[in-house]
């Protein structure tokens, strides 16, 4: 049925294959043939080669086919150029400094600067946490995103936990879903403070229907969503800004973005949800600076507490707001 051989050319990351149509294709489209005849790849990345001039017919009549309704034959033979897409290449080690907290034969806690994404994704295929994982413990390329278990944004700096085995990653999946893993954060936010000290926020959150970038708070009788709930507590407040610390008890996308600009705070740089005003600070003002659980194997209490970046610290001393003890 399929007559094909392999070959590289160009180095390792150029593949050519060459496909000759059988009879039960005779008269099919170009692309669904392609679909059938490489069933490892979609139909769309089939499509993708015609446009991009990667498949030619060579017998018969040799010439670059492009066009993906184009009707086949019965013995015509194809050569096609396979080139890595960059979700392909995506999941491969990359030498990036990762500051590890902690870290025993189970799990790593590590601190995540402001700026590295965590996990490959569109526009950011490489580069990421999940790279320099692979690169630190070549064993975690054997677990579900090389062991990551939860997500920090990209420009949101602090503590992560990673686990080492398969065993510890579904308990610590588990824990954080029962809510066993306590995360706190500081944050600044414009505006002073007004109200209680402490705040808490129970409102659920989906995708903002007016822009598909953003979350929002939303009525879940109306919009779907997820019930997400976070409590606030001010330490400092002047009158542009204030410094609180959020305990997350649910863990939605964005969750303390969201609810900070909800009650009239968005986070100082938070270019999504405050608009364009950073005060010197070119990110989300806003770190995850303790993480406290049970060790998922050993059951032992574990707490850990990564101090303020210093962009963050220049901003709190250019605002006049104190330091958290």
């Amino acid at each position: 049925m399929l007559d094909e051989h392999v070959d590289l050319i160009d180095g390792p990351e150029v593949e050519t294959r060459e496909l000759a149509i059988p009879t039960e294709l005779h008269g099919e489209r170009l692309d669904r043939a392609l679909a059938v005849l490489l069933p490892e790849f979609s139909r769309s990345f089939s499509q993708q080669l015609l446009s991009e001039g990667c498949v030619s017919c060579v017998q018969p009549t040799p010439r670059v086919m492009t066009k993906a309704s184009a009707k086949v034959r019965m013995g015509e033979r194809y050569q096609l150029i396979l080139r890595p897409t960059p979700q392909s290449q995506a999941f491969k080690p990359e030498n990036i400094p990762l500051d590890v907290i902690y870290e025993d034969a189970d799990i790593r806690v590590l601190f995540k600067p402001a700026g590295l994404v965590v996990h490959p994704a569109p526009g950011n295929w490489s580069g990421t946490l999940l790279n320099g994982l692979l690169a630190l413990d070549p064993q975690a390329v054997m677990l579900p995103r090389a062991g990551i278990v939860h997500r920090l944004d990209k420009d949101t700096s602090g503590l992560m936990i990673v686990a080492r085995t398969r065993h510890a990653m579904d308990a610590l999946v588990a824990m954080i879903a029962a809510r066993e893993v306590h995360r706190e954060y500081l944050a600044v936010a414009y505006r002073k403070w007004s109200g209680t000290p402490v705040r808490d926020i129970v409102a659920a959150i989906g995708r903002d229907y007016r822009n598909r970038l953003r979350m929002a708070v939303v009525d879940l009788e109306r919009l779907p969503g997820k019930e997400a709930h976070t409590t606030f507590e001010c330490l400092s407040s002047v009158e542009e800004a204030c410094l609180v610390q959020c305990t997350l008890h649910t863990g939605r996308t964005h969750q303390i973005r969201v609810h900070m600009a909800h009650f009239g705070h968005p986070l100082v740089g938070d270019s999504l949800y405050a608009g364009p005003m950073n005060m010197g600070i070119d990110r989300q003002a806003l770190h995850a600076f303790r993480l406290s659980f049970e060790h998922p194997i050993t059951g032992e209490p574990l707490k850990f507490e990564a101090p303020l970046p210093e962009d963050m610290v220049n901003l709190l001393a250019g605002l006049g707001l104190k330091r958290p003890e």
